[in-house]
């Protein structure tokens, strides 16, 4: 989930923020100490790269293992998490997520050994979500009861699609009758804690046949949705069936049609939609590890390609950092048996990139950024004062897309579903209003 989202806010945030390299430093970092309420806790993701084949519309940091590494790759694992907890200095981890890759082909053991690690350096407590992404196949179903005695508490269920023609054009080792046998054992062990993962704007796919689908899907589902857009990506095996004419995908208005009759029919059986993509029916079942990326709380990436934003205390660092690991996992190994970890990537956050990266993320919730939260981050420039007198912005409230007022700044129901033509008139208006000062910024 944690990829999704950074492809997201990828598409929108400033080209400065989208690629960096070893030791680049923007220009205005602030001298300033973090903050102890937002440094000392941090949530966790711990990518597993390898997967037993490439889907035809996957782009995502994974690899086909040609011999079994576990024991070494469980080792480097622990040691890189061990090595970033100590350079972050935090406290307590919230919560963790295990994701892909398809990490359900893992043994339960490097769970169980992965969490003993962060429990022997810093708080980790019993009631701490912990989220493995599950693939729902036979192996991973006969798995979760193993996954669930290692410690993990939650399950997200990769079923894409209940239909087995577009499983298989998609490139997926399952089929509908193997995902909901997996979606029925993972309730049976976590009830109440079960997301599960579906796609739309497959090809040939149609509103109608989108809406019985998902109907028939959230007959049998838990208490958690997540609704992901197939989207095109260069190099992936459907691109060139597009480029070459073999395969058609649905037009951008049959897409956002999709999403609207989704976001309706997940609200007639009782969902309750809390991010662009998410959709709950209680709030006490919401994803509290991606809710920690949305509010901008500091999280720490292990694995190959995992991404991270921390402020580095152990080494004297006093701003945050947007941190990327080595992606290719024989590479990865050799830098974190040398180095003790594998960041190939690391970044000085300014305050504008920080409130930009707030900002982008914290729109995605319906509940959008409250006043004390974006205090927190800017303390001396509200949200009144960045976006209140803005034309542009002036026009968006009025049209009924976005809402300013005592509790903060969100998008409409309406509004949240046009979130990327939002979000770059915000971003252009922030930058206006912070750029002169943001040399004055806390982070």
């Amino acid at each position: 989930m944690m990829r999704r989202t950074l492809n997201a806010v990828s598409r929108v945030l400033p080209p400065r923020l989208q690629h960096f390299s070893v030791g680049e430093v923007t220009e205005d970092v602030s001298e300033c100490a973090a903050s102890p309420q937002i440094t000392e806790r941090a949530s966790l993701y711990v990518h597993w790269p390898y997967c037993l084949r490439r889907c035809s519309y996957c782009n995502f940091n994974k690899y086909i293992s040609k011999e079994n590494n576990d024991h070494i790759m469980t080792k480097c694992l622990q040691m890189e998490t061990e090595t970033l907890l100590r350079l972050s200095q935090v406290s307590c981890i919230t919560s963790v997520f295990f994701g892909g890759g398809t990490p359900s082909l893992a043994h339960p053991s490097i769970f169980a050994a992965i969490l003993e690690t962060v429990s022997r350096q810093v708080n980790l407590s019993d009631e701490a979500e912990v989220t493995l992404e599950v693939n729902p196949t036979p192996a991973g179903k006969s798995r979760l009861e193993d996954y669930c005695r290692a410690g993990v508490n939650r399950f997200s269920i990769g079923v894409q699609s209940l239909q087995d023609d577009d499983l298989k054009s998609l490139g997926r080792d399952h089929d509908s009758h193997k995902a909901l046998q997996t979606i029925e054992e993972a309730r049976r062990l976590c009830p109440g804690r079960v997301s599960v993962d579906v796609m739309f704007g497959r090809p040939k796919q149609t509103v109608e046949s989108w809406e019985i689908e998902l109907s028939e899907l959230l007959r049998v589902c838990d208490d958690h949705v997540s609704l992901y857009q197939l989207t095109l990506e260069r190099g992936t095996q459907l691109f060139k069936q597009v480029e070459c004419g073999a395969v058609t995908m649905p037009s951008e208005d049959v897409t956002a049609e999709m999403y609207q009759r989704a976001r309706k029919t997940l609200h007639q059986h009782g969902f309750q939609q809390y991010e662009v993509s998410n959709f709950a029916r209680h709030v006490s079942l919401l994803s509290h590890h991606n809710i920690s990326y949305w509010k901008g709380n500091q999280y720490i990436g292990v694995g190959p390609g995992a991404h991270g934003r921390f402020v580095p205390l152990g080494e004297g660092g006093v701003v945050r950092e947007a941190r990327t690991q080595t992606l290719e996992p024989d590479v990865w190994i050799r830098e974190v048996r040398h180095w003790g970890h594998g960041t190939r990537r690391r970044l000085q956050l300014g305050h504008l990139e920080l409130l930009e990266e707030v900002l982008v993320m914290g729109m995605r919730m319906t509940e959008g950024i409250n006043h004390k939260h974006w205090e927190m981050f800017s303390p001396q420039t509200g949200l009144d004062e960045v976006f209140g007198e803005s034309i542009v912005v002036q026009e968006l409230l009025q049209s009924g897309q976005l809402i300013l007022d005592d509790r903060g700044l969100r998008c409409s129901w309406e509004g949240l579903a046009l979130l990327d033509s939002i979000l770059p008139a915000l971003l252009v208006e922030l930058e206006r209003q912070i750029s002169p000062k943001a040399s004055q910024g806390p982070l």
